[in-house]
């Protein structure tokens, strides 16, 4: 008989376990994103050494980090598969994680060189992922394939209003020690109403399959011969995710440097919040629609469409107004792109006892692209044309990743 854990769900999850997950989703998003948007940029701008660019100090950092968080993504999943806890197979890491997480904020706030703040950065986003794997791993473990897309939908909602809150908390704590503090205290509380109310199905000792070290790192790669879906799906996330990463990391710099914006902190907050609302206007709809029509890459490829012409019209008409405008139309792509991708992710999956570890591959598509994002935007904006031919760039890069889902074969 098979167990619990390994079977497809079929019975429909309540509002208050999806509400639970996604104020934890969000929970995890405030303790990345307070850093990337606010509070990491201003500590590389202080701490850069005389004659190094506050940006390559921070493509640095953000570099390294991401690479941490290319390996700790699937590890923990494929750890998390593994566990036959009491409690579950993902809580203990969820629980782990966040407060992993915390403890790595607060050490962040005290950096005093930049070899610090890196490696403060890439704990944070060791233990951070170590959440995040367990968390995305619950959805296709305890919600049936029909309710998916608005599930995801609620998560992405989440980690929307994470990203809001982590920014807002960052903007208006006073000061990076109270920013990285409050991006901690939230990360932890965040997480509790899922762990303390929710259980997940606990995986029988007999279940789990022997250890095998050289099985365990081979599990790893997944052949794209074999599964061709799997992988024109990670390649459409990666892509998009590229384009939405560069237009991301540089924000604070393009407001203050080209757009001379009088308050360049505060300007991200408003942009960060005016994409959040048409996302939040978006992404559940867009996810509870694809869950109707029994359709996801119609979704995908006209959300990332839309995404990449507003990341091109921020290339082509650069000013305040014209940031608030694509800011907005960026939200509304991002919106059903956030819900429908995860969907179409969990539907690709190739087996069931493999769900955290294959995740933890998938979501390499939205930690990669931060080392990608570095390396392409900082020769560009400081020696190929600045932020103009940057976001042509990744308006480019990103309407490649919306053509290609129309690749997979086995999603509608």
């Amino acid at each position: 008989m098979t167990a619990a854990a390994l079977r497809e769900p079929g019975e429909r999850v309540g509002r208050g376990w999806t509400g639970a997950l996604s104020l934890a989703n969000g929970a995890i998003w405030v303790g990345w994103y307070g850093p990337l948007q606010i509070l990491l940029a201003a500590q590389a701008e202080e701490l850069a050494p005389a004659g190094t660019p506050k940006e390559t100090v921070l493509a640095w950092v953000t570099g390294v980090g991401a690479v941490v968080s290319l390996a700790a993504n699937p590890v923990c999943g494929a750890l998390s598969d593994r566990t036959t806890s009491r409690w579950g197979r993902r809580t203990p890491w969820i629980v782990a994680g966040a407060a992993g997480g915390a403890a790595a904020l607060l050490l962040l706030s005290a950096a005093g060189s930049v070899w610090w703040l890196a490696a403060g950065w890439c704990l944070v986003q060791l233990t951070l992922n170590a959440a995040f794997a367990a968390v995305t791993a619950a959805v296709p473990d305890q919600v049936p394939r029909s309710q998916r897309g608005v599930v995801g939908g609620w998560l992405g909602a989440a980690q929307l209003l994470g990203v809001v809150a982590g920014t807002g908390l960052a903007t208006v704590a006073g000061g990076t020690v109270a920013g990285y503090a409050a991006c901690a205290v939230f990360t932890v509380a965040g997480v509790l109403p899922y762990v303390v109310g929710h259980r997940d199905p606990r995986l029988p000792p007999a279940a789990r399959p022997p250890w095998d070290r050289r099985g365990f790192a081979r599990s790893f790669r997944i052949s794209p011969r074999r599964h061709p879906d799997l992988a024109w799906a990670w390649l459409t996330r990666f892509l998009i995710n590229v384009s939405n990463s560069v237009v991301l990391l540089y924000l604070l710099y393009f407001l203050r440097d080209r757009l001379r914006h009088e308050d360049p902190e505060g300007g991200v907050l408003v942009l960060t919040a005016v994409n959040g609302v048409t996302m939040l206007a978006t992404v559940v709809v867009g996810g509870a629609w694809s869950d109707r029509v029994g359709r996801r890459k119609p979704f995908v490829l006209w959300a990332g469409t839309l995404m990449a012409a507003a990341t091109g019209l921020l290339a082509l008409w650069q000013t305040w107004p014209g940031a608030l405008v694509a800011a907005a139309v960026l939200g509304v792509g991002f919106g059903v792109f956030t819900s429908v991708d995860f969907a179409l992710m969990t539907d690709v999956l190739p087996t069931a006892m493999d769900r955290g570890k294959d995740l933890g591959v998938i979501n390499i598509a939205n930690s990669l692209p931060q080392v990608a994002a570095p390396a392409i935007a900082a020769p560009v904006v400081t020696h190929l044309g600045g932020y103009r031919v940057l976001y042509l760039a990744a308006a480019v890069i990103g309407l490649a990743g919306a053509v290609l889902v129309t690749r997979i074969r086995g999603v509608e």
